[in-house]
């Protein structure tokens, strides 16, 4: 079971990284207890420390390959790719008695988009290696395939625009996962910034800043995102916070937490914040069958709320992350989960989840050889009851570095994913598509999806005038066609993302009350999100 700070967007390399050290090191090295040392601090994860134990020895054994490649492979997990560079360089000029040297080698050239030059040292690699099992655990074929496809799809780039929000979302620290509701008046991201200069860092882990939720609120006025600030309430802590996805109607918010103080969140489970009154509650595990003795990941909410989609390692499915589903029975309960299965689902990890507002169309990030590298963005589309072949969305969206998750707001004309690419004011950012002229929803002949509007409201007691939870609230289109449902939540809330420009009739059944229908008509927003806001008072 991995337990990771945070589920998106690390590479795995297989299990024996330094499985073949050379006999060829100097038999005082390989007996110095110091190296016994760096090494255990290395398999640790303390990577900063390990690279100062390593370099102590470095400067007396300047010839040695292995020192090299261990201090190299640390900068690598920091993501100092500079210096990993040098050193693995380095190791492979003394001779590299190590074969992953060859290995990382072409990984880093992978992210420096040289992927002549990383194909070449990454067949280096696998003609060094004489045990098959490790060719296949270190993924180098996958790696191969990916240069491969990063070379297709820059040659074929779709027309969209990729902007960097900048300095009012953007830091100089790791800036991710971005989270829309789904009028687009709120984005939420994770960010790895000090709050101030007492802010604490992860001493066990990569001596980085720990993670917190940041929000920022749109300026309908002008146009563009206030500065991002901390999530008001009780969601941050002084470990590791980080959300996963916002429900659409922006009151729900998905967190990942793998605190290993917390028993509750020890080993990595999806804990759920409400809010109330403009802060967050303290986030509350989301509890079984979602969360198990194994590791979830993450988790996002259809927008009818009726489903939910959440990442796992649990048993039955196919190979490290997969992607389960779940349907709401009420406001307490959930169905037991199934795995999506193939084709969405394979041996490598699929993470970063995001249902779009048509209620039918899944993003997710994955790492397998359809990838450019690292993780890339996918989309799969549930129709005729099944799940199509998943789609990457091709480059400049996705690019060799880690891209996603992705998220966007009703309109369709925008989207929202954070990166590690190249020109970023620090680690990951987080950018904005437009996609005036390439819509990822819909169909393709028109130039944009074709207008999902918001329809919301409470369902009330019409004599004591509190609402009515798990009240059925279903919308039908014009030939009296059921066209989508919901139910209200426990303050009697719905919340639907529907074509606009149509006539319903909104039938709405509660136990205990009279029926209600009434007959609207849901407009369409020139430029922003058209939110209708219907009521209902229901007697007995």
């Amino acid at each position: 079971m991995k337990k990771l700070l945070f589920p998106l967007f690390f590479i795995f390399l297989g299990s024996n990284i330094f499985a073949q050290e050379s006999n060829k090191s100097k038999i005082d090295i390989l007996d110095n207890p110091k190296l016994l040392i760096a090494k255990q601090t290395m398999y640790g994860g303390k990577y900063k420390k390990a690279i100062q134990q390593f370099k102590e020895l470095y400067d007396k054994y300047p010839a040695n390959s292995e020192l090299p490649h261990y201090i190299g492979y640390c900068y690598y997990e920091i993501g100092d790719f500079k210096n990993a560079f040098t050193y693995f360089n380095e190791a492979k000029q003394n001779g590299a008695s190590n074969p992953e040297t060859y290995l990382y080698l072409g990984l880093l050239f992978q992210k420096q988009s040289e992927f002549d030059k990383a194909i070449r040292e990454f067949e280096t690699f696998k003609s060094k290696v004489n045990s098959k099992k490790q060719i296949e655990e270190s993924d180098v074929d996958v790696y191969i395939s990916q240069c491969n496809n990063a070379i297709k799809m820059k040659q074929n780039p779709i027309p969209v625009q990729i902007i960097n929000l900048g300095q009012d979302i953007n830091s100089p620290y790791d800036d991710a996962t971005p989270c829309i509701t789904a009028d687009g008046k709120m984005l939420f991201f994770n960010s790895r910034r000090p709050e101030d200069n007492n802010s604490p860092v992860d001493i066990e882990g990569d001596g980085k800043y720990f993670q917190d939720i940041y929000v920022s609120y749109f300026d309908t006025i002008n146009k563009k995102w206030k500065p991002a600030e901390p999530v008001p309430g009780n969601v941050n802590t002084d470990a590791h916070d980080a959300i996963t996805s916002i429900s659409p109607d922006g009151k729900i918010i998905f967190i990942y937490k793998n605190d290993t103080r917390d028993n509750e969140a020890s080993g990595g489970d999806i804990f759920i914040s409400k809010v109330m009154k403009n802060k967050w509650k303290t986030p509350e595990p989301i509890g079984k069958p979602i969360n198990s003795t194994y590791w979830e990941g993450g988790a996002c909410l259809s927008p009818d709320g009726k489903t939910l989609f959440f990442t796992s390692e649990r048993k039955g499915g196919f190979g490290h992350s997969d992607i389960w589903m779940s349907k709401k029975i009420n406001n307490k309960e959930w169905s037991k989960p199934e795995n999506l299965g193939s084709p969405v689902n394979t041996p490598y990890d699929e993470v970063g989840l995001f249902m779009a507002p048509d209620g039918k169309t899944l993003f997710f990030a994955s790492n397998g050889p359809n990838s450019m590298g690292s993780y890339d963005v996918f989309k799969t589309t549930f129709e005729n009851g099944r799940w199509s072949e998943p789609v990457n969305l091709g480059y400049p969206i996705n690019t060799e570095f880690s891209d996603g998750p992705i998220s966007m707001d009703a309109t369709g004309r925008v989207a929202y994913i954070s990166s590690d690419r190249s020109g970023g004011l620090g680690e990951k950012d987080i950018y904005m598509i437009d996609l005036s002229n390439y819509p990822l929803l819909g169909n393709k002949k028109d130039k944009l999806l074709n207008g999902l509007s918001i329809i919301k409201g409470t369902i009330r007691d019409g004599f004591e005038g509190f609402g009515i939870a798990d009240a059925k609230v279903e919308f039908y289109d014009d030939k009296d066609v059921l066209v989508s449902s919901t139910i209200t939540n426990e303050n009697g809330e719905y919340f639907l993302t529907l074509p606009g420009d149509k006539t319903y009739t909104i039938k709405v059944n509660a136990k205990g009350f009279q029926p209600a229908s009434e007959k609207i008509t849901l407009p369409i927003g020139k430029e922003d999100t058209y939110t209708l806001v219907k009521d209902f008072l229901m007697k007995k």
